[in-house]
């Protein structure tokens, strides 16, 4: 059997979103492993010090920056080198467009939406790290993936474990899907107990190294309602079918079970590289530098159901992916509102779901024929997402050093 072309030679690559946790992880791997990548674009919004620092050092032969302020600086700060930079949202879907192999989707929010479907039209290989995606056009980009064979490989830890234990071809012969959660900060606490904690408390991850507003989304377990609308589009699967579990020790990163009883589920250490890596590298493996497994000394793993009167928004979530149309948008917008006015100190932590619930019940909800308009939902979302917290009764701490 002859070896694939991605087997011999070097595999070109986009990164969308190249200075973010996510974009970082995957430059790591890909310096790593020099020789079996090339790299053909790189984004950024508006870190340009760190994107010149990559792009110097990875050789890009294209380089763009969302905010045009910064363009001048990044044309000088590439200088005299043969990369071609471009500055606006409109670049960095042109970085979409370029012909790589492989893209990570990477960018945060709804700033992805465009570039990672300039990549799905070009029937590319994307390693998807952008929730918004799926969970405010899953209709859409589902429907694009198939018109274009694009193939979309989950980067989301959990999506990533079912993605490598779901049988594809038998899918009649799987049951459910349960994604697992750390459960967060939080898992303990008394509703009484969470009434009353901090920004600085909730970004306080257990076990993973997040950035803010994911981890407050940990604790809330916002993030794992999204996941689950996520989980639905990924694998075509009916929201009964997808539970979730908390497994605090975050070393089981989801499972699938089959109609014969058998539960498979795939294990590793909390790390992203790891999931990063299996975008990159499939159909095959990569080596990744991380503490290796140690079942032995674990000891034990741990699982429970999640307490729906502590965590609302797996409900909300619920909620609005059966809810259908434009719900799941609504319920991304008005949560980034609402942890940012968390953060911020200007409400409580449980006022967050409170916040989200009310501009979902305000909310005159719409099919979508295009992404423009997933894009005027998201803004209209945001808009009465901010009147509500304006009009919430402020709480008495402040910031993320509270």
């Amino acid at each position: 059997m002859g070896m694939s072309k991605r087997e011999t030679a070097p595999q070109s690559v986009t990164i969308l979103g190249s200075t973010g946790s996510v974009g970082c992880s995957t430059i790591d791997l890909i310096v790593r492993n020099r020789e079996q990548f090339t790299i053909e674009a790189l984004t950024a919004n508006r870190n340009v010090d760190l994107l010149i620092e990559q792009a110097r050092r990875l050789r890009p032969k294209f380089v763009a920056i969302g905010d045009a302020a910064h363009f001048n600086a990044l044309k000088s700060g590439l200088s005299g080198r043969k990369i071609e930079v471009a500055a606006g949202a409109d670049a960095v879907v042109e970085a979409a467009r370029r012909p790589a192999e492989f893209v990570m989707a990477a960018i945060v929010g709804s700033a992805g939406l465009f570039p990672t479907l300039a990549a799905i039209q070009r029937g590319a290989r994307i390693g998807l790290a952008n929730k918004e995606c799926l969970v405010c056009a899953g209709d859409l980009m589902v429907a694009e993936i198939r018109r274009h064979k694009a193939v979309l490989l989950p980067v989301d830890s959990e999506h990533n474990a079912i993605f490598q234990v779901f049988d594809f071809e038998r899918r009649e012969a799987v049951d459910r899907l349960i994604l697992t959660a750390s459960g967060g900060p939080f898992a303990s606490l008394s509703l009484k107990e969470m009434r009353n904690v901090t920004p600085a408390q909730a970004v306080k991850h257990p076990n993973w190294d997040m950035g803010a507003k994911i981890s407050v989304d940990s604790a809330t377990m916002m993030n794992k309602g999204l996941e689950i609308i996520e989980a639905h589009y990924l694998f075509d699967m009916p929201e009964p079918r997808i539970e979730v579990l908390v497994h605090r020790q975050s070393v089981v990163h989801s499972l699938v079970v089959y109609r014969d009883g058998s539960v498979l589920a795939q294990l590793g250490t909390p790390d992203m590289r790891t999931p990063i890596a299996f975008a990159l590298a499939w159909p095959g493996r990569m080596a990744v530098p991380q503490v290796k497994l140690d079942l032995a000394a674990l000891g034990n793993l741990t699982f429970e159901a999640p307490d729906p009167v502590r965590f609302p928004a797996l409900r909300l979530a619920r909620e609005a992916l059966k809810n259908g149309k434009s719900a799941p948008t609504v319920l991304s917008a008005a949560n980034e509102i609402a942890v940012a006015g968390f953060l911020s100190g200007r409400i409580g932590f449980l006022d967050i779901a409170d916040i989200v619930e009310d501009v979902l019940s305000q909310f005159d909800h719409r099919h979508f024929a295009s992404l423009d308009d997933v894009r005027d939902c998201d803004l209209s979302a945001r808009r009465i997402a901010q009147s509500v917290l304006e009009g919430w009764p402020a709480r008495s701490f402040a910031g993320t050093g509270a």
